[in-house]
């Protein structure tokens, strides 16, 4: 039973089912018959004009009964090779011994069609039963420089058509190695999203955490009201963080959340502003893509500054391309350093949710101000869109090229 098995595995291994390998073969062996009539008969008719009629190849009719004795061999043959394989080096002998076999087959078989349709032969003696005179034109009267020459043909004729079959199953199975390739990337790329989503929801609880510390012992009505809000945002956290993407009004809205509480515990610094959703087309951006730059904006534009600062997140549309920007004060002295954790979160799902269609700025820009800007493909039909509208854009990026992600952290 194990030898059965390993057997039927090493031809499933092959990725050629039987139904393509005889398809495959019969219109190869149908163009070999075609094409060896066609030269056969051209040359009997220039040679006959030379020699007055004299008949030097077989007839037509001889060559497609030879052709098709022979079919059922070169199935069996091709067949057996595919099953024996060529590791290890032993099994080569086998390989060449089907070869053979097949090829010395060629010469016989056409006087076998010769015998059956009565072509005059001159190994055919009157008295002879049919089995003895057939028996005799086939192997008797073999001239051994034709039988020789036939052969060869024919071992060419195999090659071809082995070479042939290999070649195809070597595609097939080069092209279900892509297809694996393709979806373990896929696999390994959805790893990547959820590891890159699930490292937003630590962060951010920590810092409101903290946040709603700093309120529990002189002001406990704002600090309840803070949990409260933790709460709600906590259920939209996990709830964002398992989906890949979600509606651009509710990542608005979960910023707006988060920015309020912030507000609560920098009241008298902090001045947050938050596109009107009202006025927003259905859209769908990647989950939590704005949270991380919204972030960013309140602890970088408080660091070392005592004055008020603005944290404004706008959402505009320019054609079929959504921007997302989030705008926030900072100090005059800033440093900019390296990127954040955050920002190069943002860069890092833009990069591999959009291949290159979506880009990500982030820079000081005049008076004192920080920009973080996402442009994306708009998709106003959900995640099933993203792939019409990443290959329109990356279409467009090549007809009119525009500069790559720039990410620094002040």
């Amino acid at each position: 039973m194990s030898t059965v098995s390993s057997r039927f595995g090493r031809w499933r291994d092959l990725h050629l089912t039987m139904r393509s390998l005889l398809i495959i073969l019969t219109f190869y062996w149908m163009y070999v018959a075609f094409s060896n009539v066609l030269y056969a008969n051209s040359m009997q008719k220039t040679l006959s004009e030379m020699s007055g009629g004299h008949m030097f190849f077989a007839p037509w009719n001889a060559r497609l009964l030879q052709h098709l004795f022979l079919y059922p061999v070169l199935l069996g043959s091709v067949w057996a090779s595919l099953r024996t394989g060529w590791q290890p080096l032993r099994r080569v002998p086998v390989q060449l011994l089907l070869a053979l076999v097949f090829s010395m087959l060629g010469q016989p078989a056409l006087s076998l069609g010769e015998q059956l349709l009565n072509v005059p032969h001159a190994m055919a003696r009157p008295g002879w039963s049919a089995v003895t005179s057939t028996w005799a034109v086939i192997w008797g009267d073999l001239d051994f420089p034709v039988w020789t020459a036939s052969t060869v043909s024919f071992l060419l004729t195999y090659g071809f058509g082995l070479a042939l079959i290999n070649g195809i199953a070597l595609y097939q199975r080069f092209r279900d190695a892509q297809l694996r390739s393709a979806d373990l990337e896929r696999a390994l790329t959805d790893a990547h999203l959820a590891a890159l989503r699930m490292q937003l929801s630590p962060h951010t609880l920590f810092n409101l955490l903290h946040t709603i510390r700093g309120h529990i012992s002189w002001d406990p009505a704002v600090a309840q009201s803070m949990v409260v809000q933790l709460g709600d945002l906590l259920r939209r956290l996990l709830s964002a963080g398992e989906r890949e993407f979600s509606r651009l009004t509710d990542e608005l809205q979960f910023v707006r959340l988060y920015l309020e509480l912030q507000q609560k515990r920098f009241a008298d610094r902090l001045t947050v502003r938050v596109a009107d959703v009202e006025n927003l087309p259905a859209a769908w951006v990647p989950s939590l893509i704005l949270q991380p730059l919204v972030e960013n904006a309140v602890v970088h534009g408080l660091a070392r500054h005592t004055g008020p600062v603005e944290v404004r997140v706008e959402a505009s549309i320019q054609g079929e391309t959504l921007v997302l920007r989030v705008v926030n004060t900072i100090a005059a002295d800033a440093v900019v350093g390296r990127e954040s954790i955050g920002l190069r979160n943002v860069r890092d799902r833009l990069a591999l949710q959009f291949a290159g269609a979506a880009s990500f700025t982030a820079a000081v820009a005049g008076d004192s101000r920080w920009v973080a800007e996402v442009r994306l493909p708009l998709l106003r039909e959900g995640p099933q869109a993203r792939r019409s509208a990443v290959a329109q854009a990356a279409q467009a990026q090549i007809r009119s090229p525009t500069s790559g992600s720039h990410v620094v952290s002040p």
